[in-house]
């Protein structure tokens, strides 16, 4: 299975997958050139981006994770407990880049400050909490809300989580008898709801207070992997 993760930024597109590489493109050029590029010794399984934009950070296969600074061109390996070397699956950053999480193939989660990353402070990253196993089996994606206030997890034991960045304590659990693996995840803007999409042919949106279903989404006739949310409206 190939994976390849892409995501547009202001003018540049950055892509990365099982090859090892991470390429940043620039997307106003006729040609699509590639700006920048990094190889990395492992296959990537995942990527996020400060909302610095120069500070990557890329997970991979055998578990390592791994800060890539753009502008100077420098890597540093982020430490953290991962005895078992299980492959990160999802990182995300939230919107005011002061905290970080990633979760692996063994259930975990983890939780990182950010300090620094704007002007000439270099960004750090400071391990703050494990949850170990709050899933059964493989994590699949962890999402910070647009407020900061929450982070939600999904895996392959057909839940997705939502807990409180405060204390990491747990809000509701999004589970149906149906549902199986939950690929993907999506708060609307006012972290209000949650969008999930599942190996069972639906995607579903909850309530992120009480764990109810307020719609299904049907009509795909085989598991979906992926999904994309926005609430904005777009002026004519």
């Amino acid at each position: 299975m190939f994976f390849v993760f892409l995501k547009m930024v202001l003018a540049w597109l950055y892509t990365a997958g099982e090859d090892k590489i991470i390429k940043i493109w620039d997307i106003k050029s006729r040609s699509i050139s590639c700006l920048e590029y990094y190889n990395h010794s492992q296959q990537i399984t995942c990527v996020a981006l400060h909302p610095n934009q120069i500070d990557f950070v890329i997970g991979d296969e055998a578990g390592n994770l791994l800060k890539w600074d753009i502008r100077a061109n420098k890597t540093e390996t982020v430490l953290y407990e991962n005895e078992q070397k299980c492959a990160i699956r999802s990182i995300s950053i939230n919107p005011e880049g002061t905290m970080m999480a990633a979760v692996n193939n063994e259930g975990n989660s983890y939780i990182w400050n950010l300090t620094g990353g704007f002007g000439d402070v270099p960004l750090r990253l400071l391990a703050r909490h494990t949850v170990y196993h709050p899933h059964k089996r493989y994590a699949l994606k962890c999402l910070f809300s647009p407020d900061s206030t929450l982070l939600a997890t999904s895996s392959a034991d057909g839940t997705a989580k939502i807990w409180r960045t405060i204390d990491f304590s747990l809000v509701t659990e999004c589970k149906d008898n149906q549902q199986r693996w939950v690929w993907d995840l999506a708060f609307t803007c006012d972290s209000s709801y949650l969008f999930t999409a599942s190996s069972d042919k639906l995607a579903r949106l909850w309530s992120v207070q009480t764990g109810e279903i307020k719609k299904d989404f049907i009509g795909h006739q085989k598991p979906i992997v992926c999904l994309a949310f926005s609430d904005s409206r777009i002026s004519k």
